[in-house]
């Protein structure tokens, strides 16, 4: 398997749909169907119907998940969206790379 450009926690940026340009924070990556969920992004409502569990019902609002080729990291020296590489350490550990500026993200 592929080393994984985006990881949870990371910071990134939508860079299309409905909520283009907005920042936020990996909760959830899911490799096999190329998705991601982030944070505060694409927002999906649920209407509950009155339940024994939940005797008030009402909305709830829940993250849906994004393919992952909708957001790109964020650059951590000015925080727009960045393409990520790999580069080798000197420890012989594979370290991520913003393209953009060539800081390290990890590492």
């Amino acid at each position: 398997m592929a080393a994984a450009k985006i990881k949870k926690g990371d910071s990134v940026v939508v860079r299309s749909g409905k909520d283009k340009g907005r920042t936020g924070t990996v909760l959830r990556v899911m490799p096999k169907d190329a998705k991601v969920l982030v944070e505060g992004i694409n927002v999906h409502a649920r209407h509950r119907k009155p339940s024994q569990a939940n005797p008030q019902g009402g909305i709830d609002r829940a993250p849906a998940p994004l393919h992952i080729s909708k957001v790109g990291l964020a650059d951590p020296k000015d925080g727009k969206p960045t393409r990520v590489r790999f580069e080798t350490g000197k420890d012989g550990k594979k370290i991520r790379v913003a393209v953009k500026s060539g800081e390290k993200i990890d590492g």
